[in-house]
């Protein structure tokens, strides 16, 4: 399914070239405890034109049933089994690797400990004795616990982690994520475990398990989790522009990192996308020409926001490609965000 380091064409409708949307939640769904713009009538039309949702996150603190209540909460239809987790990944792994019955320590909340009682394996403290440890996001966890499981993996324990996520948005701000307690116990233990979520493959080939897709699509809003996971997976991948990806991040995407599409936001799933053309390092579509000039990304013509993005992304791309240096964006002013209306007409110069 993968693309080589351009952006795909589909002339069909997202929603009805694939059979499952994957759907990152935070940037891409919400934003803290809000729906996305345009998010909840656009995936209730996608669910309507015959398109299947998963909602996956890395998160492995939250079960699936809360996850699931709190996008309820959005105005959007979810249940349960609609959600996938990393620590639903974490279990799988575990589970095909171990016996029934098989105790693992628990580094993580309760969202880690149903799925692997579910797998069925015992959870067990960090100084029991086990086959395995899973570590997980778990603000109640102690110092103490985390020196012990730090000895433990250096011995040899085998280590599952959820993610590697470094942050996550908090109430209060930009925290630490449960990457930086793999970071640590990496570190000191000179040990890679084997990681669940994004951009790892086991979150997503559990979801495509789940759902029994034969046509999944990854939509996501960062480039080295959603993007790179899905071209891990070797599925097609949807970028939307709701989250944390910016012209500049676009524009330096190394191949692996490179969605399939690109998009406002959901409302992507429900329109086609029309693929850029391009010879050497110029790239045209729709009323558009991207090209390099002496480094520097210029985009002129006009034509819709979209269509601006993508054959931004295929200009930038074509360069890097053919130079590999990451041209800059300058005063490149860049259309309408995804507050306006996707369809409206812009011009540069």
């Amino acid at each position: 399914m993968l693309t080589g380091h351009q952006l795909k064409g589909s002339a069909q409708p997202l929603a009805a070239a694939h059979d499952v949307a994957m759907l990152d939640l935070d940037g891409v769904v919400y934003i803290g405890g809000t729906a996305v713009r345009r998010a909840p009538e656009s995936l209730a039309a996608a669910r309507e034109a015959g398109l299947r949702l998963a909602f996956i996150t890395n998160n492995a603190a939250r079960p699936p049933a809360k996850v699931a209540e709190n996008i309820r909460n959005l105005g959007i239809e979810a249940t349960a089994e609609d959600v996938v987790t990393s620590a639903q990944a974490a279990a799988r792994v575990l589970a095909e690797r171990l016996a029934p019955g098989a105790k693992v320590v628990n580094l993580g909340a309760a969202g880690l400990r149903e799925p692997l009682e579910a797998a069925g394996l015992v959870p067990v403290a960090v100084d029991e004795d086990a086959e395995a440890i899973v570590t997980g996001y778990n603000p109640e966890l102690l110092w103490k616990d985390i020196l012990r499981a730090a000895v433990r993996i250096k011995d040899g324990l085998f280590w599952v982690a959820s993610n590697t996520d470094m942050t996550f948005p908090a109430a209060y701000g930009i925290a630490p994520g449960h990457g930086v307690l793999v970071d640590t116990l990496r570190r000191f233990s000179s040990v890679e475990p084997v990681v669940a979520g994004k951009p790892s493959r086991p979150l997503l080939e559990e979801t495509i398990r789940r759902t029994e897709a034969d046509h999944p699509l990854m939509v996501g809003d960062r480039l080295d989790t959603d993007i790179e996971g899905g071209r891990n997976a070797g599925i097609d991948t949807l970028l939307v522009l709701t989250g944390v990806t910016g012209l500049e991040d676009l524009v330096a995407a190394e191949p692996q990192r490179r969605p399939s599409y690109i998009s406002a936001d959901l409302g992507g799933l429900l329109e086609t996308h029309p693929a850029p053309e391009t010879e050497g390092t110029t790239a045209r579509l729709g009323g558009w020409t991207a090209e390099v000039r002496d480094g520097e990304l210029q985009v002129t013509g006009e034509g819709r926001p979209d269509d601006w993005w993508r054959v931004a992304a295929a200009g930038a791309w074509a360069h890097l490609d053919a130079t590999g240096s990451v041209a800059t964006i300058g005063a490149q002013a860049v259309p309408p965000g995804p507050d306006a209306d996707g369809g409206t007409v812009v011009s540069a110069s």
